[in-house]
C-alpha cells in the first residue's frame, strides 16, 4: 500500500511506515479523526503552478468525505465489523493523501516539474484506493439520510471516472527545461527570454523565490538515494543559480556575522565548535591526538598531505578519523532544544562522490563567467559588492566553482576590493572579497594562483592589519591559515613581520571568533622552526598569557609548540605563564589540560631549576598531577607522569636532565 506513495525515487524524508498505520481507535474516535483529517486536507494550500487538476480533484473528494464523516459523528450509527475496517483503511489512505500534497507543496518546484508524470500517477493510485474502499462500504447496512447516501454514490462515481492525468502545459514546461539542460551540456548559453518565461510559470519570479528554490534543491539532494537522481537535482540547482544571477541580479550582501547571528545568539558551547572553521560541528570526528574536528574541515587538511594535528602541531601516527557519536548526539539535542537546524555532513560526503552532471558543470561555468564579466565592468562599489557576494556564496556552496572562478580571472578582480579605502566606504565589500579569496583557497591549485597573483597576499595581509571589521580581519587570518598549508608558503608568510604582528595583535584585541582565527593561523605558522623565533620576538608568549583565560585550548597549544621549538628565549618568556598552566591542569578541559601538561614538561626540562621551583610552589600541584594521571587522556597521563618525576627529582636535589638557567645560562641569555 505504501509503495504507491512514492512520488520520486525513495526519499529519506518520507514518513516512516509506522506513520501510515491507523491507531487503535474506538468507533466514534475513528470517525472524529477521519473528519479532522479530511478537513485538514481541504484546508491545504497547494502551489498553483503545477498539477493543479490533480490537487483539486482529490481535495474535492476529501470535502465530500468530510460531509459523510460529519454526519456520522453527529448521528452515531451502529458499527459493524466491515465499516470499522473500511474506515481504518480510509484513515491510512487519507494520511497518505495529506503527506503527498504537503510534500509537493513544500518541495522544490523544479524537481516537482521533472517528476510530474510519476506524481500524477501517485494521485491517481490514491483515488483508486479510495474507490475500492467506498465500494466495500456497506451503505445499505447503515442508517444514513438520503442526502448522505447520495454523497457516497457521488464520490464513488467521481472515483470511477477519474483517470491518470498529466496537464499538457506541465508536460510542455518540463520538456522546455529538459531541452534547456541538454543545450547547456553542449555549452550553449540559454535564451534569457525563454528562461524568464519558464521561471515565471513556476512562480520563481524574484531573487528571494530563487534563493528559496536553491535551498529546496539542496534539501532534495539529501533526500535522494540513487546517484542518477542526485545528479539530476544538482543540474537543476546549477540552472537556478544561473537564472538567479542573469534574471534578477545579485543578492543583497550580508556578512557571515549577520548570517550566523541567530546561531551565535544561542551561545554555542565551545566544545561544539570546530577548532578550524569555528562553526557548529555537524559531523564531529576524532583524530589520532584525541582532538575533535568537524569532518568537513579536517578532511581537506589531511587530503593536502598534512601529517600533524592542526590544533597542537603533533605528528599524527595515523590519519584515521573516528566518529565522535556521543558528541554528535549532544550537538543534535542542543540544536533541537534551541530550534537550530541540524544536518550532518555524512550525506554531503556522499554527494561529493556523485559523478557530476555535465549540465551542472556547464551551468556553473556560465554563472561564473557571467559574474566575473559583470565584476570586471562594475562602475560602482555598490554593484561590485552585490557581485562579489554572489561569488562568495557560489565558492562556498559549489566546489566546482572554485576552479572556474580562478580560471576566469576572478582573483585579480577581488584584490581591488581588499584595500583600506574600500573598507572605509563599504565594509561589507571588503569582507566579501577577502572571504571569497578564503573560499577559493580551499582548492590546492588556487593557493598557488593566490600567492602568485600580484597584490593578493599583500592585500590579505592589509586586511589582517587594518580591516574595517573583525570579521574581515578574522577571515584574512583564516586565509593565511589556509595558504600556509603549503610548506613553502608557510615559510614565506612566516618571514613577513606584518603577518606575525598582525596575527598577534588580532589575537590580543579581536572578538572571540577573530581571535580564534588568528590563534589557529599562528599555530600553523609555528610548524616552521624559523618562524617560531620571529613569533617569540614579536611577543607571542606574552600574548598567550593575555588570552589563555578566554581561549585556553588554542593558547596553550601555541605555547606548547613555541617552547618546544623556540629555544631558550621562549623558555625564559614562558616563566610568567607557569602558574596559569598550573591552574589549567586543575580547571581546564581535557584538550587544554593535555597541552598544558605537555608545555610544562618541556619548560621544566629545558628551563632549569627556577622553572621547576616556580611550578612546585603552586599549592596542591602534585595532587592535581596525580588526578590528571588518573583521569586525563592517554597523552595527558603519560606527560603527567613525566612531570611528576621531574618535580620529585628536583625535590630530592637530583639532576633532572634539564638545562639550569639560574646562573651562567641566564647570564648568557641576558647578554
Amino acid at each position: 500500500m505504501t509503495a504507491s506513495l512514492q512520488i520520486f525515487p525513495p526519499r529519506k524524508r518520507r514518513p516512516p511506515v509506522e506513520a501510515f498505520i491507523a491507531p487503535n481507535f474506538s468507533d466514534l474516535k475513528l470517525v472524529h479523526s477521519l473528519l479532522i483529517l479530511s478537513q485538514d486536507i481541504c484546508s491545504l494550500d497547494p502551489i498553483p503552478f503545477l498539477l493543479k487538476r490533480n490537487y483539486l480533484s482529490i481535495i474535492r473528494k476529501a470535502k465530500l468525505l468530510s460531509i459523510l464523516f460529519d454526519e456520522i459523528f453527529r448521528n452515531p450509527i451502529r458499527f459493524v465489523s466491515p465499516i470499522h475496517l473500511c474506515f481504518e483503511e480510509m484513515y491510512i489512505v487519507l494520511l497518505r493523501v495529506k503527506a503527498l500534497i504537503e510534500d509537493c507543496s513544500n518541495g522544490s518546484r523544479m524537481w516537482l516539474l521533472i517528476q510530474t508524470e510519476s506524481v500524477a500517477t501517485s494521485f491517481y493510485e490514491l483515488i483508486l484506493e479510495l474507490s475500492t474502499l467506498l465500494d466495500i462500504f456497506p451503505v445499505e447496512k447503515v442508517d444514513l439520510s438520503l442526502d448522505i447516501q447520495e454523497i457516497v454514490v457521488l464520490i464513488r462515481k467521481q472515483c470511477y471516472q477519474s483517470k491518470a492525468f498529466l496537464d499538457p502545459s506541465d508536460y510542455n514546461l518540463r520538456h522546455q527545461v529538459l531541452t534547456m539542460l541538454d543545450r547547456i551540456k553542449k555549452q550553449i548559453v540559454p535564451d534569457h527570454s525563454k528562461l524568464a518565461e519558464i521561471f515565471y510559470k513556476l512562480g520563481l519570479r524574484n531573487l528571494s523565490a530563487c534563493k528559496e528554490e536553491i535551498e529546496r534543491l539542496e534539501d532534495e539532494v539529501q533526500n535522494q538515494i540513487d546517484e542518477k537522481s542526485k545528479s539530476e537535482v544538482v543540474a537543476l540547482m546549477g540552472l537556478v543559480r544561473y537564472a538567479k544571477c542573469v534574471l534578477y541580479g545579485a543578492s543583497t550582501p550580508t556578512s557571515d556575522h549577520q548570517r550566523r547571528r541567530k546561531v551565535s545568539e544561542a551561545n554555542i558551547p565551545s566544545d561544539f565548535r570546530c577548532p578550524i572553521s569555528l562553526d557548529l560541528m555537524r559531523d564531529p570526528v576524532v583524530v589520532a591526538t584525541g582532538h575533535t574536528y568537524d569532518r568537513e574541515s579536517i578532511n581537506p587538511w589531511i587530503e593536502l598531505g598534512h601529517k600533524t594535528c592542526p590544533k597542537t602541531g603533533q605528528t599524527l601516527p595515523h590519519t584515521n578519523l573516528i566518529p565522535n557519536l556521543a558528541l554528535k548526539n549532544l550537538i543534535g539535542m542542543w540544536c533541537w532544544k534551541h530550534k537550530i537546524p541540524f544536518e550532518t555532513t555524512e550525506n554531503n560526503q556522499k554527494d561529493n562522490a556523485v559523478i557530476q552532471n555535465k549540465a551542472a558543470i556547464e551551468a556553473t561555468k556560465m554563472t561564473v563567467s557571467f559574474l566575473v564579466s559583470k565584476l570586471s565592468h562594475s562602475e560602482s562599489l555598490e554593484t561590485a559588492n552585490g557581485v562579489v557576494y554572489e561569488l562568495r556564496a557560489l565558492a562556498k556552496a559549489n566546489p566546482d566553482s572554485r576552479a572556474c572562478m580562478a580560471e576566469a580571472g576572478a582573483i585579480p578582480l577581488l584584490v581591488r576590493y581588499l584595500g583600506s579605502d574600500v573598507g572605509s566606504k563599504i565594509p561589507n565589500l571588503q569582507v566579501n572579497a577577502v572571504t571569497t579569496i578564503l573560499n577559493l583557497s580551499i582548492l590546492e591549485e588556487n593557493k598557488i594562483r593566490i600567492m602568485e597573483t600580484d597584490g593578493a597576499s599583500n592585500g590579505v595581509i592589509e586586511v589582517l592589519r587594518s580591516g574595517a571589521t573583525w570579521e574581515a580581519k578574522g577571515n584574512a587570518a583564516a586565509t593565511i591559515f589556509s595558504l600556509s598549508g603549503v610548506h613553502s608558503y608557510r615559510k614565506r608568510l612566516g618571514r613577513k613581520s606584518r603577518v606575525i604582528t598582525g596575527l598577534i595583535d588580532l589575537a590580543r584585541s579581536g572578538n572571540t571568533c577573530s581571535k580564534k582565527d588568528a590563534l589557529i593561523a599562528i599555530l600553523n605558522l609555528a610548524g616552521d622552526r624559523e618562524t617560531v623565533g620571529r613569533l617569540v620576538e614579536a611577543g607571542v608568549v606574552d600574548m598567550v598569557k593575555e588570552v589563555v583565560n578566554e581561549l585556553p585550548e588554542e593558547a596553550v597549544s601555541i605555547l606548547e609548540v613555541v617552547v618546544k621549538r623556540g629555544g631558550m628565549v621562549a623558555i625564559a618568556a614562558a616563566y610568567s605563564v607557569i602558574r596559569k598552566l598550573g591552574r589549567l591542569l586543575r580547571e581546564g578541559s581535557d584538550a587544554s589540560r593535555e597541552s598544558a601538561v605537555a608545555a610544562l614538561v618541556t619548560i621544566c626540562r629545558k628551563g632549569g631549576a627556577e622553572m621547576v621551583a616556580e611550578l612546585a610552589s603552586i599549592t596542591g600541584i602534585e595532587r592535581t598531577i596525580w588526578e590528571l594521571m588518573g583521569s586525563g587522556t592517554t597523552r595527558s597521563r603519560r606527560k603527567a607522569a613525566s612531570l611528576l618525576r621531574i618535580l620529585r627529582r628536583w625535590a630530592a636535589g637530583l639532576d633532572c636532565g634539564y638545562v639550569d638557567m639560574s646562573s651562567s645560562s641566564t647570564a648568557a641569555l641576558a647578554s
